[in-house]
């Protein structure tokens, strides 16, 4: 039966609830265990991350198709695989699910539930690192979507776990992600001034992907 859109909303919002939740909380976990080990609170802070994308994928990807990312909604729509009234309200929910998310995990950790990031995160180097991340997150997505669909959720989940660490933002990728991010002066923060260039270079990518991924994977 097909997902009513109601459904696939609710869908996107909660998976981008769920997906802020694991990136914030597990980097809050990761700073209190990691005893100042930057190498193992990244670890931390990265398996969780690509962990919860496959369940996520897994569990809501017949409903909504599982976006979780502005950048997707507008890479599938761009393909004329949503309807881009419908790919606006996929966005809204997920920034609005994001924030919910973040909101969540300093609600188990007993921190400040509104809190502003001061974690300065610019410079060419990082916004070609989301340029990057962002690029060849929509090309697992396509690429695997044209061949192996069954393999997304795992492929999805393996390629953020592994660009957390050859990124040097480690790899955002999602401008939802990074709005929700701006609100948690925790391990995983952005400060808000970084948010915008984050953001563009992130949508350069997925477009830059979109183009190559129509010639690359077709039949």
């Amino acid at each position: 039966m097909k997902s009513t859109l109601a459904q696939r909303i609710v869908a996107e919002a909660l998976g981008t609830a769920f997906l802020l939740a694991a990136v914030i909380g597990s980097g809050i976990m990761a700073a209190k265990l990691s005893g100042a080990n930057a190498a193992l609170a990244l670890l931390c802070n990265a398996l969780p991350t690509g962990a919860i994308l496959a369940v996520l994928i897994l569990m809501l990807g017949p409903v909504s198709g599982a976006h979780f990312n502005p950048a997707v909604s507008i890479a599938v729509a761009l393909r004329r695989e949503l309807p881009p009234r419908v790919a606006v309200t996929y966005i809204a929910a997920q920034i609005v699910g994001g924030i919910v998310g973040v909101l969540a995990a300093h609600a188990m950790f007993e921190l400040p539930l509104w809190q502003v990031s001061m974690t300065a995160r610019t410079g060419p180097g990082q916004w070609l690192a989301e340029c990057v991340a962002t690029f060849g997150l929509l090309l697992t997505i396509f690429g695997c979507a044209a061949r192996t669909p069954t393999a997304i959720p795992y492929a999805v989940g393996l390629y953020i776990t592994a660009a957390y660490w050859f990124t040097a933002s480690t790899s955002f990728a999602n401008p939802a992600v990074t709005i929700a991010r701006a609100l948690s002066d925790t391990y995983a923060g952005i400060a808000p001034a970084g948010v915008l260039a984050f953001i563009v270079a992130q949508l350069v990518g997925a477009l830059a992907a979109t183009v190559l991924a129509r010639w690359l994977f077709q039949k």
